[in-house]
């Protein structure tokens, strides 16, 4: 008789990600060998969570005023006088460089009338900030420095008509904003990750490639479409048989969860395990360059060490660096961690990415995806500047882009899906979704922390 197992126990038969990468030649990060797996319930999570123009309300009101969120990234504000304006919901942030190298963030509203001093999402340079209204200036420290006919505002003295600042704080080269003056710190927020990415220096790194595309789907539809591997059998590979990666999902306190997937490994439901070369060819036939000759693994030798030595040196070469020192797992696997609200953070070499995802303020069934490719410095050379956006709408494809490779086909497959998610939302009549309790405890994770602030 089968033992009976208690919800959220279950997992898939065969090895678990940890034993996976256990078997490489290169010893993983310790953190990669850490299980921190929670059940959190399998009620289902009602369709109104996406819907409700109410329910996105409350959102407004009570959580994204009082979390810390990505704004930009250091280098968008690299010397003094530049500015990139950040944009959630109705609130706007300007964040600033000033004459002494410190970051700050203010309100983006003129203190005479309250007419915001930059545009949306706008960015670039500036001496001082000046209102379009009736011309208050203000300089990069937030004083008011110029108030015209000054005769008529005996009443504004000193810094009673400062520019007023949000909470600013910064780890790996992210800019955080936090709207709530009492606000926790940052690094309370951030919980595991500063020690997570200590092996990743994910602080010394510059954006390649960045794209922002419009969803036409809810905020948090659009986060959960990258939040596990359950759809990677149909979504990408047409319902191929045992195309799942070998996958571990991680909840941590409070703000974080992560999932890791291996890239080139036996995946234990196959009903026949493949040889090391044939899965060199399955790699090689996805991955590897169209006029190469698929590389012979050599005897005793695994198909994921080879290859990831052969993407450290093809790397190495591109980016003129020595990326010898990663890990199998660390150049190869899919490694994402989330950090509640709306930032994923892939610190892996051949899978750099980073994730922000905005609400479309007006509108509950619509988003804002913002995608970074981030490549490590070179320890002599000085970075390029940070790339304008491409800005894509709903219907164009990420292809697009030249800079996401091959996988701007990916990211199309990825959210094809979800102009008929939101339809679906509307018209199912069970009124919500059911999630698996592992694979898609990411999922859950992320809607209980949203009714965490909610619920105050």
């Amino acid at each position: 008789m089968s033992e009976k197992l208690s919800p959220g126990e279950a997992r898939a038969p065969g090895h678990t990600y940890q034993e996976a990468i256990q078997k490489d030649a290169s010893e993983p990060p310790p953190s990669f060998l850490t299980e921190s797996y929670e059940f959190l319930g399998d009620a289902d999570i009602p369709y109104s969570n996406y819907t409700s123009k109410d329910y996105a309300e409350a959102e407004f009101e009570k959580m994204w005023p009082k979390v810390w969120q990505m704004a930009c990234r250091e280098e968008h504000i690299a010397e003094a006088g530049d500015y990139q304006v950040y944009d959630i919901g109705q609130l706007s942030v300007i964040v600033t460089r000033t004459e002494s190298m410190q970051i700050k963030a203010y309100y983006n509203a003129c203190m005479h009338r309250g007419t915001a001093l930059k545009s949306p999402g706008d960015n670039g340079y500036c001496e001082s900030f000046r209102c379009p209204f009736h011309g208050w200036v203000f300089s990069l420290e937030g004083e008011l420095i110029d108030l015209p006919e000054n005769w008529d505002f005996p009443h504004v003295k000193g810094d009673s008509h400062s520019l007023r600042e949000v909470l600013v704080d910064t780890w790996g080269g992210f800019v955080f904003v936090n709207f709530d003056p009492n606000a926790e710190t940052l690094s309370q927020y951030l919980g595991v990750l500063p020690e997570h990415f200590k092996d990743f220096n994910i602080d010394d790194r510059y954006i390649e490639t960045h794209v922002c595309k419009r969803l036409p789907v809810n905020w948090k539809a659009a986060e959960e479409a990258f939040m596990e591997a359950y759809h990677v059998k149909e979504t990408h590979a047409g319902g191929a048989e045992f195309s799942e990666p070998v996958t571990t999902y991680d909840v941590f306190p409070e703000n974080v969860n992560r999932f890791i997937h291996t890239v080139g490994s036996l995946n234990p439901r196959m009903p026949q395990a493949p040889s090391q070369q044939e899965l060199m060819q399955m790699l090689w036939g996805r991955r590897g360059p169209a006029d190469g000759a698929c590389p012979v693994v050599p005897e005793g030798m695994t198909a994921r060490d080879v290859y990831a030595r052969i993407v450290q040196q093809q790397l190495g070469a591109t980016y003129d660096q020595d990326f010898s020192d990663y890990s199998t797992a660390q150049t190869l696997d899919s490694i994402e961690y989330f950090l509640f609200p709306n930032l994923f953070i892939f610190p892996g070499l051949t899978l750099p990415m980073v994730y922000r995802f905005r609400p479309d303020k007006n509108d509950p069934d619509y988003s804002y995806f913002d995608l970074y490719f981030l490549r490590p410095k070179h320890p002599e050379k000085q970075p390029p500047p940070p790339p304008e956006p491409l800005v894509l709408d709903i219907e164009d494809s990420y292809t697009q882009s030249e800079g996401l490779g091959f996988l701007g086909a990916v990211y199309d497959q990825d959210t094809d899906n979800m102009a008929a998610q939101t339809r679906g939302f509307k018209t199912c009549a069970k009124g919500g979704q059911t999630l698996g309790n592992y694979q898609e405890v990411r999922t859950r994770h992320l809607h209980q922390r949203v009714g965490d602030y909610l619920d105050q």
